[in-house]
């Protein structure tokens, strides 16, 4: 389930895990649910991380017989042994999420609700519940229902997707489809850009300027480019002095802010009376994770 903060994905899954009562219609499931929404819940603070497998498996309908059974392999998983007769009040948020999605995975049920919640882990412990997440689903036919808003865990692991805007179904289908209506690629920018109406930053000198940016490749939305295609487009730009030596450097950062790629044009300069120049670049094979990126 994808969707932007404050679409309604917690509420829906607090709604399936019965948390919440809906205030009207009905839920149907079939099978044993588990879930994971928030850190720290199932937990009690003042009780070690041994105490709380018991009581958390317990409150998930596992068997103390069952949890005795599974003990090794939920601790083996969540990697907390050095501290599992700790008070888990002394865990950090990370350490709760490695116990709790240890023992909900491992009580093996039919459904498994994961929130937003594992994005406290560390990288290393993410790709370990992913790749449990996909066995499960895979070789032992359970259904995981996750939101995330890391689309590439999205594209990974699911099979099927919902979009939700507003507290409605906006898309029900394919990972792909979904990802790219939620990350709206595209869909924002028109295919010429007027850059003489944007503001411009502080440091600007003024003595050569962006007039305006063209997406050159008709066949594709606008500034849409898929996985290992191309992406051609024009620079126009405006200079007040003949003998100002330009060159064109854009750069491309993530949805996290990074940078990602960086291109340089060769150096040129405009010529005496000419009104502007137009610099043509092309970048083909591009290889990126699919989400919103920038170009500065």
């Amino acid at each position: 389930i994808v969707g932007r903060n404050g679409a309604g994905k917690s509420t829906l899954l607090k709604v399936l895990a019965r948390i919440t009562e809906p205030t009207r219609g009905s839920v149907s499931i079939r099978g044993r649910v588990a879930s994971l929404l928030e850190v720290g819940t199932g937990f009690h603070p003042e009780l070690t991380g041994r105490e709380n497998i018991y009581l958390n498996g317990a409150v998930l309908g596992m068997p103390r017989a069952e949890i005795r059974r599974k003990f090794d392999e939920i601790v083996a998983f969540s990697e907390v042994e050095r501290f599992l007769d700790t008070p888990v009040k002394r865990y950090s948020s990370g350490m709760y999420v490695r116990l709790a999605f240890s023992v909900a995975a491992h009580l093996e049920p039919d459904i498994l609700i994961v929130d937003e919640v594992l994005a406290v882990g560390d990288l290393q412990f993410q790709q370990k519940c992913l790749g449990k997440m996909r066995e499960a689903t895979l070789n032992q036919g359970r259904t995981v229902l996750i939101v995330s808003h890391q689309m590439e865990s999205i594209l990974r692991l699911c099979d099927s997707a919902l979009l939700l805007s507003g507290g409605r179904v906006e898309f029900a289908g394919s990972p792909m489809e979904a990802v790219a209506r939620y990350t709206q690629v595209g869909g924002r920018s028109p295919r010429a850009v007027d850059c003489r109406t944007l503001e411009r930053p502080a440091w600007a000198g003024g003595r050569v300027t962006i007039r305006s940016l063209e997406h050159l490749d008709t066949a594709s939305p606008a500034w849409s480019v898929p996985f290992g295609g191309s992406l051609d487009f024009v620079c126009e730009l405006a200079g007040t002095n003949p003998e100002t030596p330009c060159e064109v450097f854009h750069a491309w950062f993530s949805p996290a802010g990074l940078e990602v790629a960086a291109v340089q044009s060769p150096a040129f300069s405009f010529a005496s009376g000419r009104a502007g120049v137009r610099v043509r670049s092309h970048l083909q094979n591009i290889r990126l994770t699919p989400g919103a990126y920038t170009l500065n």
